[in-house]
C-alpha cells in the first residue's frame, strides 16, 4: 500500500522528530506495519516546465506525428515534433527544453525527426518516472502558468513509503487512517467550497430521489447503497494539487472526476465510482445477481460474460459494472460528460471476492471491500467526494441524497480492566495512561451512564476505576474483545516499555502433556540413530499393496487419497518408493502420526451395528534401507541388516516402553493392539521381532515384504518397525549415584560353552552370582578353531568391580570370581580355562 509523505504531513502536520520519512517509516514499522519500501516521487525534475500548446499541425512527413508550437513562458516559443495520438491546442503539457535531461539520465537535444527539426520534447508520465502511461503526453491543470516548475506544480518532489499490511488492518489502507497513528487526528484539506448537507431519501431496499430510483435487489449481497447527483459538471484535468497527490501514490491521474473518486478512497479508504448519469437506462440503479451469461466490458477494455455468482451494478436494461470491483465501459465519464451519479456502497467481501475471481481482476476497491471498510463513514466520504468534484469540476451537487439499505448497526463498546492491561503486558499504567494511549486513534473513554446497555453505566470518566468503557471506531473492524484493545495499548505504549521493570512472576503448575513429552522421547532417540522425521498425510490408496480393513474417506480428493491409513509403514513405504525413483537408495525415516480403525462391532461398512464408528491411534513408524555411511576409499559401504533394525526397534522397546523384544516366526499370529488396528500389516515378509508389554503386543520390526515395495533390483532389502505411542511411557527422573572415587579392578576370564547357549544368559548368571562390586560384564573374543572339542564354542569376558567405599583387596576379586566361575559351571556346563 503506498502512503505520500507529504499527504501525510499535510494531515497531521508532522512533528519534528518525524520530519525525516525514514524516522516516520521505522515509527511505523514498530508500532502499526511494516514499511517494505521508500522511494523519492518527483526527483530529478529539474528544467522541466509547464508549456502551452499554442498550435499543431499535421507532420508532413509521417501520418503519426504532429508538429505543434510550445509557449515555455516568457516569449520562448519552439518547435516540437510529437508523436502522441491526441494533443489539444491550449492544453498544457511538461517540456523539456534542448539541453536538458529526463529523470533516467537521459540528454535531450535538438534533432530532425523527418526532416522536421524538434527542439525539446513533450513528455509523458512514464518518461517523467510519475506513472506507467507511455501512451499519451501528460495533460497539465488548465490554471497553471506557461514557464512554471512542473514538479512545484505538482506538489514534488514527495516521499512515497510502501507498507505491507496485515489482513486486518486494512484501515492503514488510507492516508488518515496512518495520519491518524502518527500525530492524532488529522484534519483533511480545505476544497474551499461549501459543504453537502442532503436531505436523505431512506429505503429498506429502494430508495428514489434527484431524478434518480436504487435499488438493492439482495441485501445480502449488498447492505448498504448510497448515492449523489451533481449536474453541469465540465470534465478535464484535475488541479495540479490533485493530481500531484495521485501521482505520489502511483495512482494515473484521468480526469477531475475520476481523480476525485480515487482521492477519496486513498484519502478516508471508500471506494466509489461514477457514472455519466445520462447513459443510464431509466435512471436507475440496481444491485443484483448476474444473470448468467451476460455481457459485460470493463473500463479496462475487457469483455467478461458474468456468472449467477458474481454481484453486478446494472441498470434498467444491463449490467453496468462489477460490484465492488470495477465499472463499465458503457457508463464511464467522458469529456462529454454532464451529469454524475456518484456511488458509494458497502458490498459483502465475500462476494466481491467471488466476482473479482471469477473476473479476473484485482482493483484497489476489491482489496479494500474484501478487508472490510468503515460503513460509519460512508456518508461522510460521499460528501467529501461531491464537494470536490464541485470544487474541479463545477456543476451543482442535488440537495438530495439517496439512502438505500438498513443503516448500519452501532459498535458496541467494549471493557477494558487497567489491571487486566498491566497484567498481561507487564506494565505500570494508570487508567489516565491508558486513555492517553488508545485516544488519539479514535479509542474514546465514555463518561459514567454513556454507551452502557440496559441502564449499566460504563466506567472510565474520572480515573479513579479499574474499569473503562472504550467505544471502538467504525474503521477498526478487528476490535471486539478485551484483549484486543490491550494489545493496542501494548502497541502504543511501546513493547520494550516494560523491558526494565522486575514484575512478579509465577511459575506454571500445569504440565506438560504427556502426548508432547512422548513425542519428544521418540524424535531424541531415533534422531540419534541418523533417521530423520517425515510429515505425510493422514491418507493411503483403498488396496495398497494388501492394506486390510481401512476406514474410506466420504469425499475424497483423489484415488491417491480414498482412505484413511491403518497403519504407518505402509505411508513410509510411498516415500521410499519416492526416493528410489529418484535414483536415492540410501533412506532412514521415521514418522509419529495417527492410525484409524473400525471400532469393536463396527465393520468396514457398519454392517455390523450401523453405525460405521471408528477410532484413532498413535503410532511411531521407521524404515531404513541402504547402506550405513557413505561409500568411501576406505572401505566399503555396508548394507544395513535385520540386526541394525534389532538395535533400534530393542532400544525403543527398553528405553522408551518398557517391553521386551522378542523373535518371531509367524506373522499372522500377531495379536492387534488395543486400538484395533494391526500391527502386523502385509509388509511383513516373514518373522522378525515383537515387542511385548504386559502379555500384550506394542511393536513388530522385521524385512518389508519385497511385494509390498515396488523396488527396483539395485537397492538392498529394507527393514521397518511400527510401535503404538500408548505403549511409550513418560520420561522418568534418573536416580542420582555418587561416583566412587576408588579405583577400579579388571579380570578377564576365559571358557568355553555348548555351542547355542545365549550370550545374554551367560551375563544374566554372572549378576546373579556376584555381589554390587561387579560393574561392567563385556564379551571380547569368541573362538571356534580346531582346538575346541566339537559342540563347544570358546568365549572371553572381562569383568571390573569397583567398591564405593574402599580400594578392593585381591582376596575379595578374586571371592567375586571365584562364585562366578562355579555358577557358570554348574549351570551351563562352563569349563574354565586356568592359568
Amino acid at each position: 500500500m503506498n502512503i505520500s509523505f507529504n499527504w501525510i504531513d499535510e494531515l497531521v502536520g508532522l512533528r519534528e522528530e518525524l520530519s525525516d520519512p525514514q524516522v516516520l517509516a521505522e515509527r511505523l514499522t514498530m508500532t502499526a506495519a511494516a514499511v517494505e519500501k521508500i522511494e523519492t516521487v518527483g526527483a530529478g525534475l529539474d528544467g522541466i516546465v509547464v508549456s502551452r500548446v499554442l498550435e499543431t499541425r499535421p507532420h508532413p512527413n509521417a501520418d503519426r506525428l504532429t508538429l505543434c508550437k510550445v509557449d515555455r513562458g516568457a516569449g520562448e516559443v519552439l518547435d516540437v515534433v510529437c508523436g502522441a495520438p491526441v494533443i489539444a491546442t491550449g492544453g498544457l503539457y511538461p517540456h523539456v527544453a534542448p539541453g536538458g535531461e529526463l529523470p533516467a539520465g537521459f540528454r535531450i537535444e535538438s534533432r530532425k525527426i523527418r526532416g522536421e527539426l524538434s527542439h525539446g520534447m513533450l513528455c509523458s508520465e512514464a518518461e517523467l518516472e510519475l506513472g506507467r502511461d507511455k501512451g499519451g503526453i501528460m495533460r497539465l491543470a488548465d490554471e497553471l502558468e506557461p514557464g512554471a516548475p512542473l514538479a512545484p506544480a505538482l506538489g514534488l518532489p514527495d516521499t512515497r513509503l510502501t507498507l505491507d499490511l496485515n489482513p486486518n488492518r486494512v484501515d492503514l489502507a488510507c492516508h488518515v487512517g496512518v495520519a491518524r497513528e502518527v500525530g492524532g487526528p488529522p484534519t483533511p484539506r480545505d476544497f474551499g467550497g461549501a459543504a453537502w448537507r442532503p436531505e436523505w431519501r431512506d429505503g429498506e431496499s429502494e430508495a428514489g430521489g434527484a431524478g434518480v430510483t436504487v435499488r438493492i435487489e439482495d441485501l445480502d449481497r449488498c447492505p448498504r447503497y448510497m448515492a449523489a447527483v451533481i449536474r453541469g459538471v465540465r470534465v478535464g484535468p484535475s488541479p495540479a494539487w490533485l493530481a500531484g497527490r495521485l501521482l505520489a501514490v502511483g495512482a494515473r491521474p484521468i480526469s477531475n472526476v475520476v481523480d476525485a473518486t480515487n482521492y477519496v478512497l486513498h484519502e478516508y479508504n471508500q471506494p466509489l465510482h461514477a457514472f455519466d448519469l445520462a447513459r443510464l437506462s431509466g435512471a436507475e440503479i440496481r444491485v443484483r445477481a448476474a444473470v448468467s451469461g451476460e455481457p459485460l466490458t470493463t473500463l479496462d477494455g475487457q469483455e467478461h460474460k458474468v456468472a449467477p455468482e458474481q454481484t453486478v451494478i446494472a441498470d434498467r436494461d444491463r449490467a453496468i459494472a462489477f460490484a465492488g470491483v470495477m465499472g463499465g465501459l458503457d457508463t464511464e465519464v467522458t469529456e462529454d460528460t454532464v451529469d454524475l451519479l456518484i456511488e458509494c456502497a458497502s458490498f459483502d467481501p465475500s462476494g466481491v471476492r467471488r466476482t473479482r475471481t471469477r473476473a479476473g481482476l484485482s482493483t484497489d476497491a476489491s482489496y479494500r471491500f474484501e478487508r472490510g471498510i468503515d460503513v460509519h463513514a460512508q456518508e461522510r466520504a460521499l460528501a467529501r467526494c461531491v464537494e470536490l468534484i464541485v470544487a474541479t469540476a463545477g456543476g451543482e451537487a442535488d440537495l438530495i441524497g439517496l439512502r438505500a439499505g438498513p443503516a448500519p448497526a452501532p459498535v458496541p463498546p467494549i471493557d477494558v480492566r487497567v489491571s487486566r492491561v498491566n497484567q498481561v503486558l507487564g506494565f505500570g499504567l494508570d487508567g489516565a495512561e491508558v486513555r492517553a494511549a488508545l485516544d488519539p486513534i479514535g479509542f474514546k473513554a465514555l463518561s459514567d451512564g454513556e454507551g452502557g446497555a440496559d441502564g449499566e453505566g460504563g466506567a472510565g470518566g474520572n480515573g479513579a476505576t479499574d474499569v473503562l468503557r472504550i467505544s471502538v471506531p467504525g474503521w477498526r473492524t478487528d476490535i471486539a474483545r478485551e484483549i484486543d484493545l490491550v494489545e493496542e495499548v501494548a502497541r502504543r505504549v511501546g513493547y520494550d516499555a516494560g523491558a526494565g521493570q522486575d514484575r512478579r512472576f509465577r511459575p506454571s503448575a500445569v504440565p506438560a502433556d504427556r502426548r508432547v513429552e512422548k513425542a519428544a522421547r521418540v524424535r531424541e532417540l531415533l534422531t540419534a540413530r541418523g533417521l530423520l522425521e517425515a510429515r505425510s498425510l493422514s491418507f493411503m490408496p483403498e488396496d495398497f499393496r494388501g492394506n486390510r480393513a481401512v476406514v474410506p474417506v466420504p469425499n475424497p480428493l483423489s484415488a491417491e487419497e480414498s482412505c484413511l491409513r491403518s497403519a504407518m509403514v505402509p505411508v513410509l513405504l510411498r516415500r521410499l518408493e519416492h526416493n528410489y525413483a529418484r535414483g536415492n537408495r540410501n533412506v532412514r525415516l521415521f514418522e509419529l502420526g495417527t492410525v484409524f480403525a473400525y471400532a469393536a462391532g463396527a465393520g468396514p461398512a457398519g454392517e455390523v451395528d450401523g453405525t460405521g464408528r471408528f477410532e484413532e491411534s498413535g503410532r511411531i513408524g521407521a524404515i531404513i534401507a541402504g547402506t550405513r555411511r557413505p561409500d568411501h576409499w576406505s572401505g566399503p559401504a555396508l548394507d544395513y541388516d535385520l540386526w541394525d533394525l534389532k538395535e533400534i526397534a530393542g532400544s525403543f522397546a527398553d528405553r522408551l516402553c518398557g517391553a521386551t523384544l522378542v523373535p518371531f516366526d509367524d506373522a499372522v499370529a500377531l495379536d492387534a493392539t488395543e486400538s484395533g488396528a494391526s500391527l502386523a500389516g502385509p509388509w511383513l515378509s516373514r518373522g522378525g521381532f515383537r515387542a511385548v508389554k504386559d502379555g500384550r503386543v506394542v511393536g513388530v520390526a522385521g524385512v518389508v515384504d519385497g511385494a509390498s515395495l515396488d523396488a527396483p533390483p539395485w537397492v538392498a532389502p529394507a527393514f521397518a518397525l511400527e510401535f503404538d505411542l500408548a505403549a511409550v511411557e513418560g520420561r522418568s527422573v534418573p536416580a542420582y549415584r555418587k561416583t566412587s572415587p576408588f579405583p577400579a579392578v579388571r579380570r578377564d576370564l576365559s571358557m568355553t560353552v555348548p555351542r547355542g547357549v545365549p550370550a545374554a544368559d551367560i551375563e544374566r548368571a554372572v549378576r546373579e552370582a556376584t555381589s554390587d562390586l561387579l560393574r561392567d560384564v563385556r564379551l571380547f573374543d569368541v573362538y571356534s578353531g580346531e582346538e575346541i572339542e566339537g559342540g563347544r564354542l570358546g568365549l572371553a569376558w572381562t569383568f571390573r568391580f569397583r567398591a564405593p567405599d574402599r580400594t578392593l583387596t585381591d582376596q575379595d576379586v578374586e571371592s567375586e570370581m571365584s562364585a562366578l566361575s562355579t555358577a557358570l559351571e554348574k549351570r551351563f556346563g562352563a569349563r574354565i580355562r586356568r592359568s
